[in-house]
């Protein structure tokens, strides 16, 4: 089992000190969160919060995704960072290619690129890119991503993109994981058929059964249940050894942990000792035990 640290819409000064202390504290990972902006009205509805409340995101600072993974990358040399998830369908998928390819050399092939759809319509408004057919853009743009950050010539034609052979450099060693993210069926069936992984949301913990048993289902539907297949969970059970192995013993690879709710209005009040207080306290209390059983 890996231990991937989770903070977002904090003080951004505090990310690069985290990422050293989670590193340092025997962490795999450290997800990244990712926003564009937020619009002054609308009536969209956030998947993820019980009541779709999404005004908790008002004034929230975010560093751009791939700019604060080669910052932390530069300051560390192990931990890997996974956006959590980067809004793919919004933007170019070559751009995002380029930016993946030189952020994976750069630290060493320590990226995962979770991606996943925008639920915000506003974001596609902003950026010129229709809400209409979005899942099959995604479809296409992660098998963008894929071709040309492996290097050599890539060609593709399909509904939304044309691009000749083109190639790129440098791109990594290693070919970039992506994982998708997303519960409803047409994620599931993306990351089955596509992904090299999968990333839950959160939400009700009682859904986390029913998401695991179809995603299962759709791998062996696609003929991909054999290949290696990362699956990042956040449940309750993470936070203890016992359901750590629960967890590991229904195909999980990957849990997130975090130590406060991100989902209030207002700023984040918790001091960086405080952070990394309890980050420690947990790689002590649980990863080691885990790693050492």
């Amino acid at each position: 089992m890996r231990f991937t640290y989770a903070e977002a819409m904090t003080d951004p000064s505090y990310y690069l000190p985290l990422a050293r202390a989670a590193e340092a504290a025997g962490y795999a990972s450290m997800s990244v969160a990712d926003s564009l902006v937020y619009p002054r009205e609308s009536d969209a509805r956030y998947p993820y919060t019980a009541d779709g409340d999404r005004e908790f995101l008002e004034d929230k600072s975010f560093i751009e995704t791939f700019v604060l993974i080669a910052a932390m990358g530069a300051m560390t040399s192990t931990i890997r960072f996974t956006p959590f998830v980067l809004k793919l369908t919004v933007r170019p998928p070559v751009l995002v290619a380029k930016q993946a390819a030189s952020v994976a050399w750069l630290t060493g092939g320590r990226l995962g690129l979770g991606v996943g759809l925008s639920p915000w319509p506003e974001d596609y408004a902003v950026t010129g890119v229709p809400w209409a057919r979005r899942g099959r853009r995604m479809d296409e743009a992660v098998e963008i991503v894929r071709g040309l950050t492996r290097g050599g010539y890539f060609e593709y034609h399909g509904e939304f993109y044309d691009l000749p052979p083109v190639k790129m450099s440098p791109v990594p060693a290693e070919p970039i994981p992506i994982l998708v993210g997303g519960h409803s069926e047409g994620a599931l069936r993306r990351a089955a058929r596509l992904g090299d992984g999968w990333t839950h949301g959160g939400g009700d913990p009682a859904e986390l059964d029913a998401l695991l048993a179809r995603l299962a289902a759709l791998r062996a539907e696609e003929g991909t249940a054999d290949r290696p297949f990362e699956i990042h969970v956040i449940s309750p059970d993470a936070y203890s050894v016992d359901g750590v192995r629960r967890l590991a013993d229904k195909g999980v690879t990957d849990v997130i942990v975090g130590f406060r709710r991100p989902y209030v209005k207002g700023p984040d009040t918790e001091p960086l000792s405080r952070k990394i207080e309890h980050l420690e306290r947990f790689a002590e209390t649980v990863i080691a035990k885990v790693d050492g059983s």
